[in-house]
C-alpha cells in the first residue's frame, strides 16, 4: 500500500506547534463575538440603544463575517494561506483597541462590522492551513479541536466580562470590547514562522518550495518522487475551475449543505453567546446582571463540555451518525423550555445545559466537513461561502432574538429554536457524507462515489435506503 506524504505522515513537533497556532485564531474569534454579549448592557444604557439598535449591535459582527469569509476565502486560494495568516489579526487587533472610544452607537456598530470582516477572514485562512498539514489519522479530531478552541474563547469572554462587571459595573463595557487587542497581539506572536501548506505549493507548481517546507517539517529530506506524486494527488482533483467551480455540481450542493448545517447550529447557540444574560432574564432569572452573566457561563461550559466527546466519537463512530445526533437530540432538549417558558430556575438551566451539551458535542463538525469535502485549489473559497451562507442566517437569526423575545414571547422563541434544530437534522438526513479516515483527495472525491457516501441517494443514518 502506498504511504501518503502528508495524510500518513507522523504528528512531528511542528505539527502540535502549528495546531496551537491556528487554534489562537477560533480562540480569539469565539472571544470577539461572545464578549459582546456581556458588554451590550452596558453599552445599551451607556449610549441608549433601543431594541432594534441593540439586535443590530449584537448581529453586525455576524454581517462582517458574512463579508470576510465570502472574500478572503477565494483571496487565500489564490495567494496563499501564510500570507493572510497575519494580516486578519492585525484588523482584529486595532479595531478592538479602538473601542475604548466608542461614544455613539453608530460607532459600536461600525467597529463590531470591521471585527466581524477579520473574524470571518480567518476562517478559511487557519483552518485550511491546518487541515493542510495534519495526518488522516488525527484530522477530525484535531479539526474538530478549533470548534473547542473557540467554545473557550467565548467561555473565557464571559469570564472575563463577569468579573468586570463585578468590580467595575457596567461602565467597563468599553474596555471589555477592547481585551480582545490583548488576546490578538499573543496570537499574532504564535504565528510567526508557519510554513506555507505544502498540498498548496504543489497545486500552483512550486514543488522545489513545497519540498523544502516538507523535509523541515518531517525532518528528513524528502525525495522529488514524493512531492511529484503530492502533486498528481493534488492534480487530479484541481479541474481548474476557480471559484465558480463550487457553484455546480456537487460542489454546489456540498457548499449549500456545509453552510445550511452550520447555520443552523449557530443561530441557536450565537442566540445564547450574544443575549444569553437577556434570554436568562426573560425566563425568570434573578439576581440582576452579575447572576445573569454567571448562569451564561454554566451555559457556554456546556458548549465546551460536549466537544470533548464529540472529538472521540468523530474518528470511532463517524461524521454522519454524529452530525444526525446532534440535531435530534438537541431539538428535543428545547421543547421543555418552549412547554414551559415559566419555570423555576433550576429547570431552565437543566434543559439549557443539556441543549448546550448536544449542540457542543456536533458543533465540531463546522470545521470538519468544509474542509474536508473540497480539494485543495478551492479549500479556502469553499469554506468561506459556507461560512457566509452560515453567518448570513445566523446574523439574521441573531438580529431578530430579541425581536421575538418582546414581540412574540420565550415560549414562541424556544419553539423556533427547537425547529431551527430539527431542521439541521433534516437536512443532513439527506446530505451528510461518511469522510471517516479518508484522505483529503479521497473525502473530496465526487465521481463514483458508494451508496453510503453519496447524499444524492435518499439513504437513513446508517446507510440504508
Amino acid at each position: 500500500m502506498t504511504t501518503h506524504l502528508i495524510d500518513d505522515s507522523p504528528l512531528t513537533r511542528y505539527h502540535k506547534k502549528l495546531i496551537v497556532a491556528c487554534s489562537g485564531g477560533p480562540f480569539l474569534d469565539g472571544y470577539l463575538l461572545s464578549i459582546v454579549g456581556v458588554a451590550l448592557a452596558g453599552a445599551s444604557a451607556d449610549l441608549d440603544l433601543d431594541a432594534s439598535t441593540l439586535g443590530f449591535a449584537g448581529a453586525i459582527s455576524l454581517v462582517g463575517l458574512f463579508f470576510g469569509s465570502l472574500v478572503f476565502g477565494p483571496i487565500t486560494d489564490r495567494i496563499g494561506r501564510r500570507v493572510m495568516y497575519t494580516a486578519d489579526l492585525l484588523v482584529m487587533i486595532l479595531a478592538s483597541a479602538a473601542c475604548l472610544w466608542i461614544d455613539a452607537g453608530w460607532q459600536l456598530i461600525a467597529l463590531r462590522f470591521v471585527i466581524g470582516i477579520a473574524v470571518g477572514a480567518d476562517y478559511p485562512i487557519a483552518t485550511s492551513l491546518l487541515t493542510e498539514w495534519i495526518p488522516k489519522k488525527s484530522r477530525g479530531a484535531i479539526i474538530g479541536f478549533l470548534s473547542v478552541i473557540w467554545l473557550t474563547g467565548a467561555v473565557v469572554a464571559y469570564v472575563v466580562g463577569y468579573f468586570m462587571t463585578k468590580f467595575y459595573g457596567h461602565e467597563s463595557w468599553r474596555w471589555m470590547l477592547a481585551s480582545g487587542a490583548v488576546f490578538g497581539v499573543i496570537v499574532l506572536l504564535l504565528r510567526m514562522g508557519a510554513h506555507e501548506s505544502p498540498r498548496w505549493l504543489v497545486a500552483k507548481g512550486r514543488l522545489d518550495e513545497a519540498r523544502e517546507c516538507v523535509s523541515e517539517v518531517l525532518g528528513r529530506k524528502v525525495t522529488l518522487e514524493e512531492i511529484t506524486s503530492l502533486a498528481a494527488d493534488e492534480e487530479a482533483e484541481n479541474t481548474g475551475g476557480g471559484f465558480s467551480e463550487l457553484l455546480r455540481g456537487d460542489y454546489l450542493r456540498r457548499v449549500v449543505f456545509c453552510g445550511l448545517f452550520w447555520m443552523c447550529f449557530a443561530i441557536p447557540q450565537f442566540a445564547l453567546f450574544t443575549y444569553g444574560p437577556i434570554i436568562l432574564s426573560h425566563m425568570g432569572f434573578t439576581g440582576g446582571s452579575a447572576s445573569e452573566t454567571l448562569g451564561q457561563i454554566v451555559l457556554n461550559m456546556g458548549f465546551l463540555l460536549g466537544a470533548f466527546p464529540g472529538m472521540r466519537w468523530v474518528e470511532s463512530r463517524g461524521r454522519r451518525p454524529l452530525i444526525l445526533g446532534s440535531f435530534f437530540f438537541g431539538a428535543l432538549a428545547l421543547v421543555p423550555l418552549g412547554l414551559w417558558p415559566d419555570a423555576p430556575g433550576w429547570f431552565v438551566m437543566t434543559f439549557f445545559f443539556l441543549f448546550t451539551l448536544i449542540n457542543g458535542t456536533g458543533n465540531i463538525l463546522v470545521f470538519i466537513y468544509p474542509n474536508e469535502l473540497f480539494p485543495t485549489h478551492i479549500r479556502a473559497s469553499a469554506v468561506g461561502l459556507a461560512t457566509a451562507i452560515s453567518r448570513i442566517g445566523a446574523a439574521i437569526g441573531t438580529f431578530l432574538v430579541p425581536v421575538s423575545l418582546d414581540a412574540l414571547g420565550t415560549s414562541t422563541t424556544m419553539f423556533i429554536g427547537a425547529g431551527i434544530t430539527l431542521l439541521g437534522f433534516v437536512i443532513s438526513f439527506f446530505w451528510a457524507e461518511e469522510t471517516r479516515n479518508q484522505s483529503l483527495s479521497s473525502a473530496a472525491h465526487t465521481t463514483a462515489e458508494t451508496p453510503e457516501n453519496n447524499p444524492g441517494t435518499l439513504t437513513g443514518p446508517n446507510g440504508a435506503s
